[in-house]
This record gives C-alpha cells, sequence and structure tokens, in this order.
C-alpha cells in the first residue's frame, strides 16, 4: 500500500510513473491487515499528525474510489473495570484528545452506538476519527483508477535487483527502468538488495495472526478493541496504565503472545479478529490455535453470542522501525533512490500521508 499511495500522489501532481511489483499483485502485510484507519492510539507528535492527514487523505480519496469501501465508523476500546476505565479517562485528559474525538461512554451509550455489543462490560473509549477500508481489496481500486490515467504504467511479477545509476534500476527480467527518481517501497522484504544498498538498516520484521469469520448476520457499527490494546498503543502510556499493569495481570496467552483484540466488520458482515505480535526470529512456519481461542473467548464475551463459523486463518509479517517512535524510515541510498520502509502496524493508517510526505519532500 506504501508503493501504491506513492504512485498515486506522483500521478496526481502530473508525473509519470511505472510501478514494478514483484508478485502478480501484493500479497503481503497491505492485504493482511484489518483495514483500519487507526488514529486512536498513535503516540502525540509526529504520529497522530500523519494518521489524521491520512485519515483526510482517505476520506478524500475514497469519495473518488468508492470501491476502497472507507467507512468513518470510530471505534470502541471497550473496558471492564475501574482500572481499565482509568486508563481510558487518562486518554481524556490529553492535550490532543479532541483531535482524535476521545469521549467516555457507558455501558449502555456504547450499546446505542454499537448494538451488536450485548455482552459483559463497562464502558467504552470513543474514537470518532477512526474508520475502515477493504484490505484485501482496496489496492486493486486504487490501481484500476490509476490505469485510468495515461501516466501510470503497472509491471506486475517483477523484482527490481539493482541499481545501475542515477534514478536507474535493472529488473528480473534484464530490463532497465529510469527516472526522476526512483522510490524503493521494499514491505517486509529486508534482505537482498535492500541490505545491499542500506546494510545497517534501522528496521526488524514483525509477524501477527489474525483470522475472518462468516458473516456475523447483524451491523458490527464501529471498530472494536479491549483494554489489551493500551498496553500495545503508545497514546495511552500514563501513571493510569502503569496501576493497570501492577494490579491486574493480562491473560497468559495474551500476555505470552503480545495480544490485543481488534476486530472489524467487512464488507460481507464477517469480522477480521487479531492480534498477535512476535519478534524474534526465525519466526514460526505455522499458526497456534491458543490465541485464536484467546481471541474467540474475548470476542463472544463482547458480543454476548457465539462468533460465526471461522472461515480463514492467516499470519502476516510486516516492517517496523526499530525505533517504534518513527512513523517510517525513509533514506536516499543512492544518488536519485529512496528506500521507504518500516511504517510498522501503521502502514494501512498511515501510507496516504507518508506518501504525500515523500513527495513533498523530493518536491513531485
Amino acid at each position: 500500500m506504501v508503493g501504491t499511495m506513492h504512485a498515486w500522489h506522483a500521478v496526481e501532481r502530473g508525473h509519470e510513473v511505472v510501478q514494478i511489483e514483484r508478485e502478480s499483485e501484493a500479497r503481503g502485510a497491505s492485504l493482511r491487515n484489518f483495514g483500519q484507519i487507526w488514529v486512536s492510539g498513535r503516540a502525540g507528535g509526529e504520529e497522530l499528525d500523519t494518521a489524521l492527514r491520512a485519515r483526510e487523505l482517505w476520506e478524500d480519496i475514497g469519495a473518488r474510489v468508492p470501491g476502497l469501501g472507507f467507512r468513518a465508523i470510530g471505534s470502541l476500546t471497550l473496558v471492564r473495570n475501574e482500572r481499565e476505565r482509568a486508563v481510558a479517562e487518562a486518554a481524556l485528559a490529553r492535550p490532543d484528545a479532541a483531535a482524535r474525538g476521545y469521549k467516555l461512554l457507558g455501558a449502555d451509550e456504547a450499546r446505542a452506538i454499537n448494538p451488536a455489543l450485548r455482552g459483559e462490560f463497562t464502558g467504552a473509549l470513543w474514537c470518532e476519527r477512526d474508520a475502515a477500508v477493504e484490505p484485501r481489496t482496496a489496492q486493486l481500486r486504487l490501481r484500476e483508477a490509476l490505469l485510468a490515467s495515461p501516466n501510470y504504467t503497472f509491471l506486475p511479477g517483477r523484482e527490481v535487483r539493482e541499481v545501475v545509476g542515477v534514478g536507474s534500476v535493472r529488473d528480473d527480467h534484464g530490463e532497465v527502468h529510469t527516472g526522476d527518481v526512483v522510490v524503493l517501497c521494499t514491505g517486509a522484504s529486508l534482505g537482498g538488495l535492500v541490505r545491499e544498498l542500506a546494510p545497517e538498516l534501522p528496521v526488524r520484521r514483525v509477524r501477527l495472526q489474525m483470522m475472518q469469520t462468516d458473516p456475523l448476520g447483524e451491523p458490527l457499527t464501529t471498530s472494536v478493541a479491549d483494554a489489551d490494546s493500551f498496553r500495545y498503543y503508545p497514546a495511552y502510556k500514563s501513571p493510569e496504565l502503569d496501576a493497570l499493569n501492577a494490579g491486574q495481570t493480562q491473560q497468559p496467552t495474551a500476555a505470552a503472545h503480545k495480544m490485543q483484540l481488534l476486530m472489524v466488520q467487512r464488507a460481507d458482515g464477517g469480522l477480521t479478529i487479531g492480534d498477535t505480535h512476535e519478534y524474534e526470529h526465525p519466526f514460526a512456519f505455522d499458526t497456534l490455535e491458543d490465541p485464536y481461542d484467546h481471541l474467540t473467548e474475548v470476542v463472544e464475551g463482547f458480543l454476548g453470542r457465539p462468533l460465526p463459523k471461522i472461515r480463514r486463518r492467516w499470519a502476516g509479517v510486516y516492517a517496523q522501525c526499530v525505533d517504534t517512535s518513527r512513523v517510517v524510515h525513509r533514506e536516499q541510498v543512492r544518488d536519485g533512490v529512496w528506500l521507504v520502509t518500516g511504517p510498522g502496524g501503521r502502514g494501512m493508517t498511515c501510507s496516504p500521508a507518508i506518501a504525500e510526505k515523500t513527495a513533498d519532500e523530493l518536491g513531485w
């Protein structure tokens, strides 16, 4: 998605663009995510500013490309006790709370916004600025819109193997492509050419597990998170979070797999549910059932009903800056050649603004 958004901004600014994709269509983290435009948990400062700008861009692009499935649905982070509620109250005291659209709701108020939540919880942190798109099809719809421009060319099934000059690369078909600038958006692929160009790259790979259900049979009108997301997202760092961690032990499976609940309803009515975080290499090649069992238990507790049949399970890998306060790693690796990678779990949310900043910095 980061690469496609760079192509989008370049075409929007009147440039000719050749987009080279190593597979017939992208198959990595850009598809294997929640499709969330997630403002609520972002760190204050640059990260939040990037997410809010990306939210504006997603809404604008979504109006022009309806197939993206952009929906300004907001999110509810559900709390179950006073310690969790205290973390939500601390978030409301942030100076940027209004920019995020934060509001603390009681359980009945949360159910009025999202009636599918019939289970057990005591309140919710509402974030009005959160939104969603359809991750499995967003790039396809964007590419269809780009292909309507005579300035855009898409070359699938090719991999850039070598930088051969200023603004020039050779692909694995032996073809050389030359432009005023080359932007390498390599996703979680950090070996090969990337290692040659940036051997000390401060970026790591992160693995996650997720799943998707059959249609729920009713609308889930917001994204939903649980209080474990307080432990994961930097916006919630506070003495109240320290007290939560000291006084309320995370469920063992959730702690072992560094889990949080995030849940979004897809256009077909199914639920995308996750996720885990694995940082130590080598990553497992298989998926584990315990995290899925834990997620099912948490979701059923909030919905007050059994989940529909699980339709899909998958693992994904994304690239994240080692300094997680950095939104993305953007580096000139050769004359006329830039590497943009490592947005972490912010890739889907922030990609439009990341690409816009590249365009601005390079004077497109």
